[in-house]
């Protein structure tokens, strides 16, 4: 190839790059063509520039919200908010500031609903429990394969999860292992397992990421 691959890629770069050279994603497997991957770049590029039009206009809204402005208001630009960061955490360049920035302006925001919920027990509950589980979401995107997997228009299409996981180094498996429940990492371990199955040509720590499945699921329940 002569197009170089981004220093810090958005997620469709990624995923090709998973895919470059990779047996185990078969019909996926990416060529290493520079069309496909200047394609990759272009898309991650025209979504930089999505984010950063709808950051714009999301944080002049939230700046300009009147005194009084109604809850359902407030609630959707705190809505916009979340999904930008999220969105973020997937994309080309480094986006620490702007991530800093959405938090800050969230948290405003949630300072000013605790204010209205002054006074009903139950509705404080549910905030910090709201404060807790965006903490804890925020560390998870940490990890670009996260915001990769969590995309509502994923890259990763179905048939390439499992190789995708396989393919992961050990610390972003485990954070990404988090996101299934017994059943779905039950289908994903099977799924695994099988496209392991009298491999010759897999990655090397290929072997090594699906006992790391295994492990987690006896965790959550004794593999058959």
């Amino acid at each position: 190839m002569s197009i170089p691959f981004s220093e810090l890629p958005g997620r469709h770069e990624r995923h090709y790059r998973r895919r470059l050279g990779n047996p185990l994603f078969g019909v996926h497997r990416a060529s290493g063509g520079d069309a496909e991957l200047l394609e990759m770049q272009r898309l991650d590029h025209e979504e930089l520039l999505g984010f950063l039009d709808e950051l714009r206009a999301t944080v002049h809204r939230a700046m300009n919200l009147r005194p009084n402005e109604g809850s359902e208001v407030i609630l959707e630009i705190k809505e916009r908010l979340d999904r930008l960061y999220e969105t973020s955490a997937g994309l080309a360049e480094d986006h620490a500031a702007n991530r800093a920035a959405i938090a800050q302006l969230i948290e405003v925001i949630m300072r000013n609903v605790e204010r209205g919920a002054a006074g009903d027990v139950q509705a404080a509950e549910e905030l910090v429990q709201e404060r807790a589980a965006r903490a804890a979401h925020y560390e998870l995107l940490r990890w670009p394969l996260i915001a990769d997997l969590l995309h509502p228009h994923s890259a990763i299409v179905a048939e390439d999860l499992a190789p995708t996981l396989l393919s992961a180094d050990a610390a972003e498996l485990d954070a990404a292992l988090g996101l299934f429940d017994a059943g779905q990492l039950a289908a994903l371990y099977a799924d695994a397992a099988r496209l392991l199955e009298g491999r010759a040509d897999a990655p090397t720590t290929a072997a090594a990421r699906l006992e790391q499945i295994a492990r987690r699921l006896s965790r959550l329940r004794p593999l058959n």
